[in-house]
């Protein structure tokens, strides 16, 4: 995984460092000059600007620009607020002008050439992703030790262009955020042993009502092909609703308790419920109950803000809302700054907390959070997120931590559109795939 650290993190950590700030420059400078080289043709020199701020930004950006004279390019170094509205003429723009110091909206330039921007695009917030005033595009980023919050989240994916996190001798071992990218998938999610039998990897789906079958039918074969070996799936006052041939249809009403539940490795409990206040009582009767891991999703989600009194647990739940329901549980929408938002719900209901949206953001209650950058708009279709709680339960009942079922799990949900069409994807598209994709990651039986 990569780490991830806050422009106020990582402000401490040059302050913090053994090496002196010109020596950080020197180090930083010369890893942009080799990221330009890289992006210029071979073979001879080329015309290259160079825009400056007055902060560390554009340290960085003269010391490139020294390197890159050195190499033999025909380099001209323009201070930011002198530079014209329009550039032209160069092969390469080298945007160093302002970094996470910025407080003030910043007008980039336009150009016909390819950017390449220094830690962040000018003008990109470092936390929250948002523009302030008009950054430049880049092709490429580079930026220094670890990545910022802002490369993954808001606008900065669509700015950054291709990131690229360059060693100048920082130690980050310390962070407590990463990005998770899909080569991690496979040391997330156990493999069942050899001796495996069913009931090891157990997986109750307790979902749906009349009317909303589809939910608990999405839910539960999602569990099913993310190796859950064992799947009952309850509609509670439903005794014969629609269900997957492998899966084990089992009675269960609102005003009784769950049966057996020890038998199980892992609940799924919540989507397509409904919203009466009888189902949120036997929701929240049901997760006292159980004491294994647990994902709550939709309608099991409300049943938690409905409660007296907190529903601790010795195994956190995994909770899946998207703003709005986040907006429920919190009393308020997300802040722009998503990392604190989905931690701060992490600590109040002491579970792990998936926060949806264009990039995922995980946190668990101690703090530890987890960017997940996976799929596209075509998720943005009803059921998508009963698939979801299914792929994470069935990697609970596997055996993985409810954090790394939780990442493994939006991981996964996103690559299961490669081999999809561009368009005209329904949720039930989604599960077929899983047993190619989970292979094709790594993660065996």
């Amino acid at each position: 995984m990569l780490p991830v650290v806050t422009p106020q993190e990582m402000t401490a950590l040059d302050a913090a460092a053994q090496e002196t700030q010109e020596e950080l420059i020197e180090r930083a400078g010369a890893a942009v000059a080799h990221q330009a080289k890289k992006m210029l043709p071979t073979g001879q020199a080329h015309q290259v600007m160079v825009i400056v701020g007055p902060g560390a930004n554009g340290a960085d950006g003269r010391v490139a620009a020294r390197h890159l004279t050195a190499d033999g390019q025909e380099v001209t170094v323009a201070e930011a607020h002198l530079t014209p509205s329009h550039i032209s003429g160069f092969a390469l723009v080298i945007d160093a002008a302002f970094g996470t110091g910025l407080r003030r909206p910043y007008q980039a330039p336009t150009t016909d050439a390819p950017v390449l921007a220094v830690d962040l695009p000018s003008g990109l917030d470092g936390l929250t992703g948002r523009a302030i005033g008009q950054p430049a595009p880049a092709q490429r980023t580079v930026t220094f030790a670890a990545a910022k919050p802002g490369h993954f989240l808001g606008q900065g994916p669509s700015l950054c262009g291709d990131l690229v996190v360059a060693d100048i001798g920082l130690d980050v071992s310390w962070a407590n955020c990463w990005f998770a990218q899909v080569d991690d998938v496979a040391g997330l999610v156990p493999s069942r042993p050899s001796d495996a039998h069913k009931w090891q990897s157990a997986c109750w789906v307790i979902a749906g009502h009349q009317g909303m079958e589809g939910a608990a039918y999405l839910a539960s074969r999602a569990a099913q092909r993310a190796g859950a070996g064992y799947v009952r799936l309850s509609v509670p006052g439903e005794t014969s609703p629609p269900a997957p041939l492998e899966v084990v249809v089992y009675p269960l009403y609102l005003a009784g308790p769950l049966e057996d539940p020890e038998r199980f490795a892992a609940l799924v409990l919540g989507p397509g419920l409904g919203p009466s206040e009888e189902t949120s009582h036997a929701v929240q009767r049901w997760i006292k109950q159980a004491k294994q891991p647990m994902v709550v999703d939709g309608d099991g989600l409300r049943a938690l803000v409905l409660a007296d009194e907190p529903l601790l647990r010795n195994v956190p739940l995994v909770m899946t809302p998207h703003d709005g329901e986040y907006r429920m549980l919190a009393g308020q929408p997300p802040a722009a700054d998503r990392l604190e938002s989905a931690r701060t719900l992490a600590q109040q209901y002491e579970a792990v907390v998936l926060l949806k949206g264009p990039t995922t953001v995980i946190a668990d209650p101690a703090g530890a959070t987890y960017l997940v950058r996976s799929g596209d708009q075509r998720l943005a279709t009803a059921g998508t997120g009963d698939v979801l709680s299914g792929i994470i339960g069935g990697f609970l009942a596997r055996g993985a931590q409810p954090w790394a079922a939780a990442v493994a799990g939006a991981q996964v949900h996103g690559a299961l559109l490669d081999a999809l069409p561009n368009t005209g994807v329904v949720a039930g598209d989604l599960d077929a795939q899983l047993p190619a994709v989970l292979s094709r990651l790594g993660v065996d039986a």
